[in-house]
């Protein structure tokens, strides 16, 4: 038996809405348990929170994270790199001097820009995007999402792009045929694995409180669960087809994302520069303790 330090953080969480859950596990040492093990940890936490992640300092200022889902290991996961760093700033006064610190991830080094002081949130550096060639036919988007193909706007680009994971990206009409999508999750992620596409990621400009500019789902059935209600690696996708666009005309973005009309969360996207002065974006929120305590592995 394992007695693991345990908390369940729920990310872009508001006082409207509820977030999205993460667990984490903070350790001495990565090593301190297999991957197996942690893979176990997932599958035992399926439906209580989507992804676990895995973190130990590694030095003063940088953390070594690795993520799973009850599926399988997830490369890099936004919402859950948002929990643990905004938890672990914002109740440790050492790293709160930090204005950065950094996170070695399955997608690179990626820095944690510390704004609780000013916004009480962080925000995290997305992995350098890829971009794909979309050949995927709009019938068979329409047809995995159950949509109807005229609801896919047609003057807008469906493209593929990996910030973190692999996401295509697919425009709707209306906030109103967004939140009526209802696709079963067994066809979406045969589609997804047939077409080598991690997530989904649904959007359009008509939103519910003017002060956003998008209301965004992110739908994740590859990983074991159907819809994601706060997403990073996501939304860092959206965030680089807006660049690519030249959509992306302010320094920070506000989305709207979930399938609930009123009670939707809250991510932030911003324009950074890294430091080959390239243009990246950083996708940033809050969170909220719900649990924490003791896991037993056995």
């Amino acid at each position: 038996m394992k007695k693991l330090q345990f908390k369940k953080i729920d990310a872009f969480a508001t006082e409207q809405s509820d977030g999205n859950p993460a667990g984490y596990m903070y350790l001495n040492s990565l090593s301190d348990i297999t991957s197996e093990e942690m893979q176990q940890i997932a599958r035992e936490l399926k439906g209580f929170v989507n992804e676990v992640g895995f973190i130990a300092q590694t030095s003063e200022k940088e953390f070594s994270l690795k993520f799973y889902s009850s599926e399988c290991e997830v490369d890099f996961c936004g919402h859950a790199t948002i929990a643990i760093m905004y938890d672990l700033i914002k109740n440790n006064g050492q790293l709160q001097q930090f204005e950065t610190v950094a996170i070695q991830t399955n997608r690179g080094k990626l820095q944690v820009r510390n704004r609780i002081p000013d916004e009480d949130a962080v925000y995290i550096m997305s992995p350098v995007p890829i971009y794909y060639d979309s050949n995927i036919n709009s019938d068979d988007i329409s047809g995995a999402l159950k949509i109807a193909p005229s609801a896919i706007l047609s003057n807008e680009p469906v493209s593929i792009i990996n910030a973190g994971l692999k996401t295509l990206l697919v425009p709707i009409k209306s906030c109103r045929a967004l939140l009526d999508i209802s696709p079963d999750i067994y066809v979406l992620k045969q589609f997804c694995l047939q077409s080598g596409i991690d997530i989904v990621e649904v959007f359009t400009p008509d939103v519910i409180d003017n002060n956003n500019m998008y209301r965004v789902r992110v739908f994740a059935p590859k990983y074991g669960y159907l819809e994601d209600p706060a997403t990073g690696s996501g939304n860092s996708a959206f965030g680089y087809y807006l660049l690519k666009n030249n959509k992306f005309d302010r320094e920070t973005i506000t989305i709207e994302q979930n399938g609930d009309m009123h009670r939707f969360n809250i991510v932030k996207l911003r324009k950074d520069q890294d430091t080959d002065i390239m243009v990246r974006v950083s996708f940033g929120g809050s969170a909220i303790k719900r649990i924490e305590g003791s896991y037993y592995l056995y």
